[in-house]
């Protein structure tokens, strides 16, 4: 298997998937506003147990190139969001996915720092080089958020993508390992240099 470690912040931590999370990973992907910025549309109750399902095998792919993870408070393993990276069949590269975080959810505007925390998975144990990331060119919160996770604007992609039966632009952002680096955290930078060797359990 091919597990990612949990990794630990200061608000909040990222583990991997478990049967337990069924419930919570569900709600999201059902949710008509959770979903509502999500480059997929709302799915109804079986297709998001199919999709749970796919996203609970991920560890058992070779090579995983999908890591859908639990986002929890740091010290209580309860699911109150997602965050996944999607890792690009060429180059280095790598595009961060699935930020969700459930409403009451006790990390609230820190989305940013779960990025950062796989982020520096990704630049650690996975040797990327590029990481980036892109939002509804209409989700006037994510600018914020992206800029705290340390990427910086690159382009507008019209019509990316069609949900709720309109296309949508995406605006995209990205960030580079020796770039991110420079102003990463020594929480982050000892989750890469921890991670640059490491086995996953």
């Amino acid at each position: 298997m091919n597990r990612v470690p949990e990794l630990r912040g200061d608000h909040l931590k990222l583990r991997e998937l478990r049967a337990g999370d069924h419930d919570a990973f569900t709600r999201i992907l059902t949710h008509p506003v959770l979903t509502r910025y999500l480059g997929i549309d709302r799915m109804n109750a079986d297709q998001a147990h199919d999709a749970f399902a796919q996203s609970l095998a991920q560890p058992h792919t070779h090579p995983r190139r999908k890591y859908t993870l639990a986002v929890c408070p740091p010290d209580d393993d309860t699911l109150v969001g997602t965050m996944g990276l999607l890792v690009e069949s060429y180059g280095s590269n790598a595009m961060l996915t699935s930020l969700v975080l459930l409403p009451g959810a006790s990390a609230p505007g820190r989305g940013h720092e779960a990025g950062r925390l796989l982020m520096a998975y990704g630049f650690g144990h996975l040797g990327l080089h590029r990481i980036w990331a892109g939002h509804r060119s209409d989700h006037h919160h994510m600018p914020k958020v992206m800029h705290a996770a340390g990427l910086r604007p690159e382009a507008t992609l019209r019509q990316l993508f069609r949900t709720q039966g309109v296309w949508h632009d995406v605006t995209t952002y990205a960030t580079v390992a020796p770039e991110w680096k420079r102003q990463a955290t020594e929480t982050e930078l000892a989750i890469l240099d921890a991670t640059q060797h490491l086995e996953p359990a």
